[in-house]
């Protein structure tokens, strides 16, 4: 059993680790934010083309804050910068908490990092290219005569951020539906069950998070649902392969060859003293 100096020691070791993890993230998005930085006009400038592209002939973005020229385009740059950096950055976060995970729960971890990833990029992809070009197009259409439509840069900043957030979230619908059933708080025919909550909850989501028009709610909200049913799909799939994969090896689901379950049980005081005890020897060797 460890005494507590040398947990102490762990401790503090492993505090360590994650300052240096943090440091070496944040100097990959500074060096790329630095790359960077002499296009900051050009980024803000491909952010805004959904909005420059449907203004009227003439029609122009302003800034009414006076440093906004100059910091509406670092804050983009900085984004940018981290989007760019992120899967360095995720590397240094698994490289941190692998040494303290199982090894199924590595192969576990590794597919729903990507996959959450891959789908938050393409939520935001999903939200430019296509959302974008109707929201700003259908407010073009709806601005009264003799108004003159001109936005301010910082507030368009804040909006299409929102969005991008918003849609983001959205596409990380199936990793929670994933998430649940392999958590086993909820069940396939549970969230079968939930789908016409999941519906209308789809909708009322999309009315809070997207402008006043029918559109880009629709636009929200069926991309909500489907990815929804996606997860309920996968979800399933999953569940009926962790069923077959005991039934391969002993001949019946769950039971092993000597008659014992093959059901996760929780490990005893005794069993993770000593894989705590294992973890602190591989830690000091690899040191």
């Amino acid at each position: 059993m460890s005494t507590p100096e040398e947990l102490s020691d762990t401790f503090i070791s492993h505090l360590i680790e994650l300052r240096n993890r943090l440091l070496r993230a944040i100097i990959a998005v500074v060096v790329v934010f630095v790359c960077l930085f002499p296009f900051a006009k050009d980024l803000y400038t491909l952010l805004a083309k959904p909005l420059l592209a449907t203004l009227p002939k003439g029609g122009q973005m302003i800034a009414t804050d006076v440093v906004g020229v100059f910091f509406v385009p670092v804050k983009v740059t900085m984004l940018v910068a981290f989007l760019i950096a992120l899967p360095y950055v995720l590397y240094q976060i698994w490289a941190f908490i692998a040494p303290g995970l199982y090894a199924h729960e590595k192969k576990t971890t590794i597919p729903l990092v990507v996959a959450s990833t891959l789908l938050f990029l393409c939520g935001m992809a999903f939200a430019y290219f296509l959302v974008f070009p109707v929201i700003f197009s259908a407010m073009t259409a709806f601005t009264p005569e003799g108004v003159s439509w001109m936005t301010d840069i910082n507030k368009y900043l804040d909006f299409v951020l929102t969005l991008f957030v918003a849609f983001g979230v959205t596409f990380e619908v199936p990793v929670a539906v994933v998430l649940l059933v392999r958590m086993g708080i909820v069940s396939i025919v549970q969230l079968k069950e939930a789908r016409p909550y999941v519906i209308v909850g789809a909708f009322i989501v999309a009315a809070i998070f997207t402008p006043p028009d029918v559109v880009s709610q629709f636009m929200l909200a069926m991309p909500l649902w489907l990815l929804y049913e996606l997860g309920v799909i996968v979800a399933g799939f999953l569940a009926k392969k962790a069923e077959a994969a005991p039934s391969a090896e002993t001949g019946e689901a769950g039971i092993s060859p000597q008659g014992e379950s093959s059901q996760y049980r929780p490990l005893s005081d005794e069993e993770m003293e000593r894989e705590l005890d294992n973890i602190e020897s591989r830690q000091k060797s690899d040191s």
